[in-house]
């Protein structure tokens, strides 16, 4: 997202890149669900209510918490939420902006501060266990100026502004709007294009070889008619609006593309390819980076909410890719193949059994997985999202560098550009994890619990979203949704993908790899294609911390579940447990495992005990 969207997501995400303006989370989405989504059961609410005195601290920390919200909303103008209008403006990024919100977050942790956790109802406690963290975070990003940095392998702040270009308007006012944006477009480049320089300045940049082919998304931007440029494409189809208003609307958008908009992506384009990339740093880690390993310490923090030693995460992973070699290689042993693994893997990957047939067949597969598991969603869970998403390919300006899919309420994007590397026997995890029960469905529940504030439905932490969708993909063992050894051995290919992140994230960023140490090295130990191979690893190199988050937010949830297994026994309930971990929203690791804790306390009786 996961998310990604096509440009930013539409949460705000704790990912201190996003929140500076620039780059998406991993799972993108492109707007929320229309309409007003159903509450959840009334059940979910119990205790929500405490009853309060003035100035008790459940008021303080309500009144502050909502308040900052309402501010960072403002702040970072959340654009692509469809159920909001489309804002008229871009995010201020200059100097003296970043600098008041780094003093707005300190004050706001001062006043946490101040907050007598003890004092604080059940509800509130969980409230503050999870606002504290991403105000920490959000500080800690701000003074290692992350915000000098919004351009990666993955995202760019250029292609979320074009994220916007790409979700439902609904309203005249929403044309209007996005006219007015794309004339602020020319004042925020040139903000961003201040605070690369000042990372470049300092050798605060993505490293080189991650950054080179990634201007081409300006290009197709730049070196078409206003009519066939992406930041047109709301003005193709205009449903509700009268012809006569149509047409003024399309003229005025056409000129201000043409004037407004596309010098200011040819100055950011020349940027790019003559000072930009030439200039970007030749090294690879993080601890190279100023601040040098305190801060990969912090991007750690980040991205997985728990304070590891990289040595010890190196450790974890390496013990976990040989676990899952030998569950890969008994699975390889069910199709027949007689030979080792290595040589099976190279297999696959030249298998035309396994290429989708045309970029439809890839999409209309993914579809009917979904609709599988559509048909067995009641045995495993309870309470089930009111949104819906629809299935639809990258666009064709991110899919050179875009992942093989990625999920949010109303979308699953898949990438259907170089279908031999799109094997079908990754497609029934890929869809679980993006899809539901994964992103969409986990994002959608968030969304829907109108109980709780807004800073937890609209808020995606890594280890959690990531790690949910991960557990998702192991579901469907359970779920009978792995019709052949290959798509099981997909479904494996994929966990040791994630856990050869532990050791390519930590080995680059605190260890020294080469960038062709990591290719090796998911080369010889997942099915991934050489094409996917070399994508991933730019994204690793350019987004240190983020790849950890999926399988250690995996393993926290397996953990959790199978103390809750343990413990229980006859009385464990399959869909107690995941309506438990879901109705929290997005939360840090240490947050989720003490919720499973309170869940085996009281006898394995989830939020909505109606749906058990």
């Amino acid at each position: 997202m996961r998310t990604r969207s096509c440009g930013r997501m539409l949460l705000m995400l704790i990912a201190a890149s996003s929140l500076a303006g620039a780059a998406s989370a991993p799972e993108a989405v492109a707007g929320a669900a229309g309409g007003e989504p159903e509450k959840a059961p009334a059940a979910a609410v119990a205790g929500a209510s405490a009853t309060t005195s003035p100035g008790s601290a459940d008021e303080r920390l309500r009144a502050l918490y909502t308040a900052e919200w309402e501010w960072r909303r403002e702040q970072f103008a959340d654009d692509e939420n469809a159920s909001r209008p489309v804002p008229d403006h871009l995010p201020r990024v200059d100097e003296a902006a970043q600098q008041a919100r780094l003093a707005h977050w300190e004050q706001v942790r001062r006043e946490l501060a101040a907050i007598p956790r003890a004092q604080l109802s059940p509800q509130e406690q969980l409230n503050y266990d999870v606002y504290l963290p991403q105000i920490e975070v959000l500080i800690a990003s701000q003074r290692l100026r992350d915000y000098e940095m919004p351009v990666n392998a993955d995202t760019m702040f250029w292609t979320d502004v074009g994220g916007t270009a790409r979700r439902p308007f609904r309203t005249r006012q929403d044309y209007e709007n996005w006219i007015a944006q794309m004339r602020d477009i020319p004042r925020y480049f040139r903000e961003q294009m201040a605070q690369m320089r000042a990372g470049l300045a300092r050798g605060f940049t993505a490293p080189q070889v991650t950054l080179r082919g990634r201007e081409a998304s300006l290009a197709a931007v730049t070196e078409v008619a206003p009519q066939d440029s992406l930041l047109f494409t709301p003005f193709k189809d205009m449903p509700g609006i009268p012809p006569a208003a149509q047409a003024d609307l399309r003229a005025r958008a056409t000129a201000v593309i043409r004037e407004r908009a596309q010098p200011a992506y040819r100055e950011v384009l020349a940027f790019m390819r003559d000072t930009y990339i030439p200039k970007a740093r030749r090294t690879l880690a993080a601890r190279d980076l100023p601040g040098g390993r305190a801060y990969y310490r912090a991007k750690i923090r980040e991205f997985t909410t728990l304070d590891e030693e990289p040595a010890q995460i190196h450790a974890f992973g390496e013990q976990e890719v040989a676990k899952l070699r030998t569950q890969m290689s008994e699975v390889m042993r069910e199709t027949g193949f007689d030979g080792g693994l290595s040589a099976f893997i190279a297999k696959l990957r030249t298998d035309a059994r396994f290429t989708p047939a045309s970029a439809e067949d890839l999409l209309m597969r993914a579809a009917w997985i979904a609709k599988r598991f559509d048909a067995k969603a009641a045995l495993y869970f309870g309470y089930m999202p009111r949104a819906r998403f629809g299935i639809e390919p990258v666009p064709a300006d991110l899919a050179p560098f875009y992942t093989a899919g990625r999920g949010g309420p109303t979308q699953y994007l898949l990438n259907t550009l170089d279908l031999p590397s799109r094997p079908l026997y990754n497609l029934t995890a890929l869809t679980l994890h993006e899809s539901a029960p994964g992103h969409s469905w986990q994002i959608s529940i968030a969304l829907e619990h109108k109980q709780q504030p807004q800073f937890r439905q609209n808020t995606y932490i890594s280890a959690y979203g990531e790690g949910w969708a991960l557990y998702c993909e192991r579901l469907g063992l359970e779920m009978g949704l792995y019709a052949t050894p290959y798509d099981r051995f997909g479904m494996l290919g994929y966990q040791i993908w994630r856990a050869s992140r532990l050791v390519v994230d930590t080995g680059i960023h605190d260890q020294g790899w080469t960038r062709q140490q990591a290719i090796d090295y998911m080369t010889q130990n997942t099915a991934l294609s050489a094409h996917e191979i070399e994508t991933e690893v730019d994204r690793y190199i350019s987004w240190p911390g983020q790849a950890l988050s999926y399988y250690l937010g995996e393993t926290a949830i397996l953990e959790a579940r199978a103390k809750a297994e343990r413990e229980l026994g006859e009385r464990f309930n399959i869909r107690a447990f995941h309506d438990a971990v879901l109705e929290l929203g997005s939360v840090p690791l240490p947050v989720l495992k003490a919720r499973i804790d309170r869940f085996i306390v009281e006898g394995g009786k989830g939020p909505y005990p109606e749906m058990e």
